[in-house]
């Protein structure tokens, strides 16, 4: 089974490059399943209906939000009626929606969980260990379903490593999200979970993560804000994480995926 794993997508340049780019990349290296985090569709603040529709129209099998899954109102309710949306798992207790489920996709049983860190977070979340080990422990790997994707949406590379650790051999996959900027370090883990710290953005890098340069720029020289900061709409890289899995649900090999604009580079093999 062959999972892509697509991080923050970042305003329109990232919308657009998941639409035109996506249906190709599933052809040309045979793609089994697509997870996209879409939590900054909306001009960097939470993604709403429309948009997640366009996602799943152009191909993802699942989207994936964060910490800013409700700044768009319509999610409250569009959520509660498309399975194929998840808000992380740990938000808070009264939100809508769901932050794990089974797919079965091409007739194998695909969980995707996503949890929010701790680490210099906006607010206080309940720590995600606990939450994973209930989840886990109820949807065996290799036997209660065939693949298991993480979604660790959080600041601190330090927590995301440590998640990563601690689902080895659990899951098929450990994916950080949430900064925009992809890590250097995919790889499998000793027991067979496929790990990339940040998968980073699907946005223009000739940016501040995502965002026009100018503000950010001016903010960091002088203290003083002018203007609300604005995405940058150049030509946006599709950054992630493609990984093969084996029939006992764990990690065979991993690729990180550098498509298009600033960042282009190779991606896994064909199929």
């Amino acid at each position: 089974m062959r999972l892509m794993f697509l991080g923050d997508v970042m305003g329109r340049a990232g919308r657009r490059a998941v639409a035109e780019r996506l249906p190709a990349l599933r052809a040309e290296w045979g793609l089994d399943a697509v997870v996209v985090n879409g939590e900054n569709a909306s001009s960097g603040r939470g993604l709403n209906a429309a948009q997640a529709k366009e996602m799943l129209a152009a191909g993802a099998d699942v989207v994936t939000l964060g910490d800013h899954a409700f700044d768009q109102k319509d999610m409250m309710g569009f959520i509660e009626q498309e399975p194929r949306v998840l808000r992380p798992e740990n938000f808070a207790k009264a939100a809508p929606g769901k932050g794990w489920r089974v797919y079965e996709i091409g007739g194998r049983r695909l969980l995707v969980v996503q949890v929010l860190g701790q680490v210099f977070m906006s607010r206080t979340y309940d720590e995600p260990f606990s939450i994973l080990e209930r989840i886990l422990r109820a949807h065996r790997l290799g036997t209660a379903v065939d693949a298991v994707l993480v979604d660790v949406h959080c600041e601190a590379t330090s927590e995301k490593m440590a998640v990563g650790h601690w689902c080895d051999g659990r899951a098929s996959v450990v994916v950080g999200t949430h900064t925009h900027v992809p890590t250097g370090d995919a790889q499998v883990l000793p027991k067979g979970t496929a790990y990339l710290t940040d998968a980073g953005m699907c946005g223009d890098y000739d940016s501040v993560i995502g965002m026009d340069k100018t503000e950010p720029i001016r903010r960091f020289v002088t203290g003083m804000t002018k203007e609300r900061f604005a995405p940058a709409l150049g030509e946006a890289t599709l950054c992630g994480l493609v990984v093969d899995v084996r029939r006992d649900g764990l990690a065979e090999a991993c690729w990180p995926v550098r498509v298009g604009g600033r960042l282009a580079q190779a991606g896994p093999p064909a199929r």
